[in-house]
């Protein structure tokens, strides 16, 4: 019987090892990239969240209230909050940037405390970033093409997403906890700074050219 709890014992020790080589932690530099753009978009979604509740209480009241960041009729809060678009799952949207950026936050403070997570983990971090950035594009969308108004702390919450995305995209590349060709990867490896900066470029050039006459001081087309 000792025999048998001793191999036991061992055996369960053998487990602890291999499942600690499986997880991964990380660099303090993607730690506190994880912590930074979490607490920007909590930031982004926490203002929001405030700002929305005072708008309805306003209603209740028969006021008005026009948020903070709402600066003209291009940049402009308030249209963004009385949007159908903002209220997506049934409830203001950033009530779910509540949740999820402190989170991420966790998850970055966890990895500065040396914390190492496997593999399911990562692709769960994976997804949920890719859920974000899909969620952030059809809010870009529906703000330039079909509110017509735009809402800064929305835009930094778009800017953190994107970021945390592709910086979780890559660090699963480098673990090949994600298939690619070598070549693409050892390319990320090198340039990671590519992708989120060309994606904010473009969504910087559609801000742009949507509301260039605003910009330059011209009238509507």
């Amino acid at each position: 019987m000792a025999t048998t709890v001793v191999e036991d014992v061992s055996t369960d020790g053998e487990d602890r090892e291999q499942r600690g080589r499986d997880a991964v932690g990380s660099g303090r530099g993607f730690a506190w990239l994880l912590v930074i753009t979490g607490a920007a978009g909590l930031l982004a979604a926490w203002v929001i969240t405030i700002d929305k509740f005072k708008l309805l209480e306003a209603k209740v009241e028969g006021k008005s209230f026009t948020p903070g960041c709402s600066l003209n009729p291009i940049v402009s809060c308030g249209n963004i909050m009385e949007s159908d678009q903002a209220s997506a799952f049934g409830f203001p949207n950033p009530m779910l940037g509540l949740v999820t950026y402190g989170m991420v936050i966790a998850i970055g403070m966890g990895l500065l405390a040396g914390a190492r997570y496997r593999r399911w983990f990562w692709l769960g971090l994976n997804a949920g970033t890719l859920f974000g950035v899909g969620f952030c594009a059809w809010l870009q969308y529906q703000s330039l093409y079909v509110i017509g108004s735009l809402c800064l702390w929305c835009s930094l919450a778009w800017i953190a997403t994107i970021v945390m995305f592709c910086y979780v995209t890559v660090h699963n590349l480098k673990h090949r906890f994600l298939p690619a060709p070598e070549g693409l990867r050892r390319a990320l490896m090198e340039f990671h700074w590519v992708p989120p900066v060309l994606w904010i470029g473009v969504i910087g050039m559609l801000i742009l050219t949507k509301w260039w006459w605003f910009w330059t001081g011209g009238t509507p087309s």
